[in-house]
């Protein structure tokens, strides 16, 4: 049950702090990562990446890999800064590593 509250928490948090800018969700499974650009006013993904076509590695290396792939794909849509929801999990590992490449790859959050 916490889990489902610490996800509610943080997304009303992301909400209220988006203003406009698009939000960059991240699922964490226990094998892959996907993150996704989405545009909440109009309800549709910008850009999106998944760790199965871009497995290198570790799990933090293919995470890595999707949040330059999801920079890269977000740029090509004009996309520069976005607001970065995390979800039920804890900024740390493998969230991390995404948020990290991602803002190596041009987004600003």
């Amino acid at each position: 049950m916490s889990s489902i509250r610490r996800k509610l928490r943080n997304r009303s948090k992301v909400m209220t702090a988006a203003q406009g800018r698009p939000r960059l969700s991240v699922f964490r499974s226990s094998k892959y990562i996907y993150a996704q650009v989405i545009d909440d006013a109009s309800g549709v993904t910008i850009a999106q990446a998944g760790g199965k076509a871009l497995k290198s590695g570790s799990k933090s290396d293919t995470a890595a890999a999707v949040g330059k792939a999801l920079a890269e794909a977000a740029a090509v849509k004009g996309v520069k800064q976005v607001v970065f929801d995390r979800g039920q999990y804890k900024f740390h590992g493998r969230v991390k590593a995404l948020a990290d490449a991602a803002r190596e790859g041009g987004l600003d959050f």
